[in-house]
């Protein structure tokens, strides 16, 4: 297959959020704690990089160890403390030891940003309960899991971020994702409704819908699409490039300037929000 432009990186300069004279941006997280799911790669990975630029100590689950060992590596050249735990969330007790030995670990935490993802690209007569039961219970589920796992943790401290990342399914109708479109918009709802609750012991919950980002899981869906419509991947991505006002894809760095922003202080009064991250895609009208 050959390079397809719309995947190309921006300068790493920019996405360290510098000031004019080529310094860090400061946000005030120094030395504060993070947990991330699905952190090893993609969006997630970008998240992890992006708060510990800001000094913050970050611990990762994702399901392959090599990524996690390497995003390990690349978290502490920065010169933060880090941990990588192996987990499938789709397991609760996968859960329970990634929060037990990441708290343990780390001895406080600050930051919650649920982003572990799966898809099924598939129309809807060709999708089985499994697959929808799987999905929930990677997204929606594992979700609701963790936070209610962690906010004992925040509760005691007096202060947390929760942050969800669910696609812009939960805003859209995708013909070949009807999995995730189910999984997302209750992940919306979830970050409302938890919002309410938590706001009694100073924990903030916003979600960040990520429009097409540049990352593997996208090019492995568009190569589903691909194979569903006949046509080859830079057809289907040209495509898809067109339907963003801003007429490129997204990238994770953008998404990790979004959870940067709701973990800085400047959100302190922000919560129950779903912000899209998608270059304008999204057509509806939200209030």
């Amino acid at each position: 297959m050959k390079e397809v432009t719309a995947f190309v990186l921006p300068s790493r300069k920019f996405y360290k959020i510098l000031t004019e004279d080529d310094q860090i941006m400061d946000f005030q997280l120094k030395n504060k704690t993070a947990l991330i799911t699905g952190g090893s790669r993609g969006i997630g990975r970008a998240i992890a990089l992006m708060l510990a630029d800001q000094g913050v100590n970050v611990a990762i689950c994702g399901r392959s160890q090599d990524s996690l060992d390497q995003t390990v590596a690349d978290l502490k050249d920065k010169g933060i403390k880090a941990w990588g735990y192996k987990a499938d969330v789709s397991r609760i007790e996968d859960i329970e030891k990634f929060v037990l030995d990441a708290t343990k670990a780390a001895g406080s935490l600050d930051f919650l940003i649920n982003n572990a993802v799966t898809s099924t690209s598939a129309p809807f007569d060709e999708l089985t309960d499994d697959e929808f039961r799987y999905h929930i219970d990677v997204k929606l589920m594992a979700y609701i899991r963790i936070a209610r796992l962690v906010l004992p943790h925040m509760q005691s401290r007096g202060a947390g971020r929760i942050i969800n990342i669910g696609g812009m399914t939960a805003r859209i109708v995708a013909p070949l994702r009807i999995t995730n479109g189910v999984a997302n918009a209750g992940v919306a709802n979830f970050t409302k409704q938890f919002a309410n609750y938590a706001a009694r012991f100073n924990v903030t919950v916003n979600c960040i819908h990520p429009g097409y980002t540049a990352t593997e899981r996208a090019t492995q869906m568009f190569e589903s699409e691909a194979s569903q419509t006949g046509e080859d991947i830079d057809t289907v991505i040209s495509r898809r490039v067109k339907d963003i006002p801003l007429g490129k894809l997204i990238q994770p760095e953008d998404i990790a300037a979004a959870a940067l922003f709701f973990c800085s202080p400047m959100a302190n009064m922000v919560t129950g929000q779903c912000i899209a991250v998608d270059g304008g895609s999204g057509e509806a009208v939200a209030y």
